[in-house]
């Protein structure tokens, strides 16, 4: 061989190719692909969690949320006359404090017959108020007016009072009450 010739390249050698593994780096990419995966897995169990709890809350039997609560001795409420009673919501939180009291008012008609109306108006629900002079009730808010046996005598609402079922028992009046009344979910 001459200095003038070129030197032949040594091919390379494939067990030199094996012995030693290239390192690979983690690059920026690769990175933020990782965290875009995990990002939305857990989003995708963010959003699977109420989805289960509505398709199996079929299955869970539901408790009645009304219960009977007592108004109190048959003599707080004279006969022909409308009063207004209060009772505690009986599924309370500890924080709700007296929003837990709910009024509704009692018409004894006579004897064990009576009439008890939730306080809401049937339009929007704004407590109505009991005028004796008159004999109707009246919602401030928007102007409906109600005979004093809960039908709609005028104004907006598109019906009369909504009224709870109620039961005598040893002298006292009992309501079934623990839901807000609406048209959609008379008491």
């Amino acid at each position: 061989m001459t200095h003038d010739e070129p030197v032949p390249k040594k091919a390379p050698d494939i067990a030199d190719e094996m012995a030693e593994p290239p390192k690979e780096t983690a690059s920026r990419r690769d990175w933020m692909f990782m965290v875009g995966t995990a990002v939305n897995v857990a989003a995708g169990l963010l959003l699977l969690v109420p989805l289960a709890g509505y398709v199996f809350s079929s299955f869970v039997q539901h408790k009645d949320p009304r219960d009977w609560i007592s108004l109190g001795s048959l003599d707080d409420y004279p006969e022909k006359t409308t009063r207004l009673a209060t009772y505690r919501n009986p599924f309370t939180r500890p924080w709700d404090g007296k929003t837990a009291d709910i009024p509704c008012w009692v018409r004894r008609l006579s004897g064990n017959q009576f009439q008890v109306f939730a306080i809401n108006c049937a339009h929007l629900g704004c407590p109505v108020r009991w005028f004796q002079p008159s004999g109707l009730f009246m919602c401030p808010c928007h102007g409906g007016v109600y005979y004093e046996d809960g039908s709609r005598a005028s104004g907006p609402p598109p019906r009369g009072l909504f009224q709870y079922d109620y039961k005598v028992e040893n002298g006292e009046l009992w309501v079934k009450g623990g839901e807000m009344p609406t048209l959609a979910n008379p008491v």
